[in-house]
C-alpha cells in the first residue's frame, strides 16, 4: 500500500511553517498517543504514521528531499522506519515542548541547517501575453548562499565549535524547586554550536541579500490566479541548507477590448440602427486579427455571436474556447435638422402598423392589462 503524504497526515499546506508543523503534530500526537488510547490498534498505527511525518519535515535537509522526491527522497528515515512503537506520553513533551518542560529524555537540539524560505513575485501580464505565453525577466531581492564562507557563517579556514554552555545539546536545565525548566541556550540560541570567528561577509548569517535576476517561461493559457514554481530559486537556507522555491503569482491586466471567462473570450461591438434593421457585415477583433460577421437584418440589440474557435486555448490542456460577440445598437447622435425630420417621418410610417415594432406593442399591452387588472 502507498505511504500517505506527510503534509496531508499532519493536516498542514505543503509551504507550512517550521512552527504551523509543529503545531499540527503537538495537536495529533496528544489525540492519538497510545497512552491516551489504551488497546486501540489504530490509534497506535495514527501514531506512529504522524511521528514519521513529524520527523521527516521537522528536519530541514530530510523535508527538502521529501519535497523534490516524494517517500523515496527519505528512504524510511521517518520514524516508522524501525520496529514497534516505544516510549510513553512524556516523549511528546520532549520533542515538541523540550524548549519550556524537562522530559522524557530531554528537549531534541534544533538543527542549525534549515531549509530557506520560499518567496512569491507578483506578475501582472497583458492577455496577449496570458494567450500567447512569453519569457519575462525577474528582478527577485533575496537571500543568498554567502560566497565567501560558502554559506557556513565562519571565517574562511575557521568553523563553528560546539557551544562550551550547553554541551552542543542547544538547551540548558535549570532546576526551580520541584521542577526541572528546560531552556533554550542562550550562548548558541539552540544551535548547539558558535562561530567564534564570524564570516567578515556575512557576519556569520551564512547569507548575504542580493537581488537575482531571472528568466522565467510563461506557458500560454495562464490565467489570473494561476501559480509557476521555480525550485530552489527563493531564499538560501541558514548554515547551507537548502533553499527555498519561487512562486510566481499570475495576473492578467484588464484588456480595452476583450473579457476573458476561462476559456472564452467576450466583447460588444457598436452597430448601427440601419446595419440593425437591414442587416450587414462587421469587421470584428479578434487576438489573431480581424474577421467578419455578418448580422442579419432586424437583429436586436443585445445579440450574442458565437466565433468558434476564436477564443483561448487553456493552459492545463482542454478544447478552444469561442469568441462571444454581443450587438449594441448604437443610437444617432448629433443629428442635423434634415435627418432628424427623416427619422420623424420614419416614426410616423412605422407606428401605423404594429409588425414593425412587435415588442414595443406588446409591452405596452401588457402594462396596459396591468393597470386594467388593478381597478
Amino acid at each position: 500500500m502507498d505511504k500517505q503524504d506527510y503534509y496531508e497526515l499532519l493536516d498542514v499546506p505543503r509551504d507550512a511553517s517550521d512552527r504551523d508543523i509543529k503545531k499540527a503534530y503537538r495537536r495529533l500526537a496528544m489525540k492519538y498517543h497510545p497512552d491516551r488510547n489504551p488497546d486501540d490498534k489504530d490509534a497506535e498505527l495514527k501514531f506512529k504514521e504522524i511521528n514519521e511525518a513529524y520527523e521527516v519535515l521537522s528536519d530541514a535537509q530530510k523535508k527538502a528531499a521529501y519535497d523534490q522526491f516524494g517517500h523515496a527522497g527519505v528512504n524510511g528515515q521517518g520514524g516508522m522506519g524501525g520496529g514497534g512503537f516505544e516510549g510513553g506520553f512524556g516523549d511528546i513533551f520532549g520533542d515538541v515542548f523540550g524548549d519550556i518542560f524537562g522530559g522524557g529524555g530531554g528537549g531534541r537540539r534544533r538543527s542549525s541547517v534549515r531549509r530557506g524560505a520560499d518567496l512569491r513575485y507578483n506578475l501582472d501580464l497583458s492577455l496577449e501575453e496570458a494567450v500567447r505565453g512569453c519569457e519575462k525577466t525577474l528582478k527577485v531581492p533575496t537571500y543568498v548562499s554567502c560566497e565567501t564562507c560558502d554559506g557556513s557563517g565562519a571565517k574562511p579556514g575557521t568553523s563553528a565549535k560546539t557551544c562550551g554552555t550547553c554541551g552542543g545539546a542547544g538547551q540548558v536545565r535549570m532546576q526551580q524547586g520541584f521542577f526541572a525548566v528546560q531552556q533554550t541556550c542562550p550562548s548558541c540560541r539552540g544551535e548547539g554550536k558558535v562561530i567564534s570567528d564570524p564570516c567578515g561577509t556575512c557576519h556569520g548569517q551564512g547569507r548575504t541579500q542580493k537581488t537575482k535576476t531571472l528568466q522565467v517561461k510563461i506557458p500560454a493559457g495562464v490565467d489570473t490566479g494561476d501559480r509557476i514554481r521555480l525550485g530552489g530559486e527563493g531564499e538560501a537556507g541558514a548554515h547551507g541548507g537548502p533553499a527555498g522555491d519561487l512562486y510566481v503569482q499570475v495576473s492578467v491586466k484588464d484588456h480595452p477590448i476583450f473579457e476573458r471567462d476561462g476559456a472564452h473570450l467576450y466583447c460588444e461591438v457598436p452597430i448601427s440602427i440601419v446595419d440593425a434593421a437591414l442587416g450587414g457585415e462587421l469587421d470584428v477583433p479578434t487576438l489573431d486579427g480581424r474577421v467578419k460577421l455578418k448580422i442579419p437584418a432586424e437583429t436586436q440589440t443585445g445579440k450574442m455571436f458565437r466565433l468558434r474557435g476564436k477564443g483561448i486555448k487553456p493552459v492545463r490542456g482542454g478544447s478552444l474556447g469561442d469568441l462571444m460577440v454581443k450587438v449594441v445598437v448604437e443610437t444617432p447622435v448629433s443629428l442635423t435638422a434634415r435627418q432628424k425630420e427623416l427619422l420623424q417621418e420614419f416614426q410616423t410610417e412605422t407606428e401605423q402598423h404594429q409588425k414593425h415594432g412587435p415588442k414595443k406593442h406588446g409591452f405596452f399591452d401588457t402594462v396596459k392589462k396591468f393597470f386594467e387588472d388593478m381597478t
